[in-house]
């Protein structure tokens, strides 16, 4: 969401002002104690239908990117891509609008990289 707004000063200008807010949907920090190193935790309940949760930990501030990926390596989900502070964070992933089968989800941060898979059994 981006709000600009403007306030007319007596004299010779306007000061605008824009805020930009951005609620990540879907994942929030269970801690902010720092990991000792990055790591990917495999999702629960696994099978699932249609939500599970996926934990991970990051032990630097850093860019990270958690995707969701069918069998043939189509994205189909974009849960995390933005910048994160260390702690332990759960993402929350629903599929009730995907079909059964196997799909994979991968963690990028800070050179770190993983992927796991899980199952979807509606």
């Amino acid at each position: 969401i981006f709000v600009t707004g403007a306030s007319v000063q007596t004299g010779n200008g306007e000061d605008f002002c824009t805020v930009k807010y951005i609620q990540s949907v879907g994942i929030h920090q269970i801690s902010s104690a720092v990991p000792e190193q990055f790591s990917l935790s495999q999702n629960f309940p696994n099978p699932f239908n249609p939500s599970t949760k996926i934990r991970f930990e990051i032990s630097e501030p850093s860019q990270t990117k958690l995707y969701v990926y069918d069998a043939l390596g189509s994205e189909v989900a974009n849960l995390v891509n933005e910048k994160l502070q260390p702690g332990s964070y759960e993402a929350e992933f629903n599929a009730s609008n995907l079909s059964s089968g196997a799909y994979f989800y991968k963690l990028e941060s800070n050179g770190f990289s993983e992927t796991k898979k899980m199952f979807l059994i509606k």
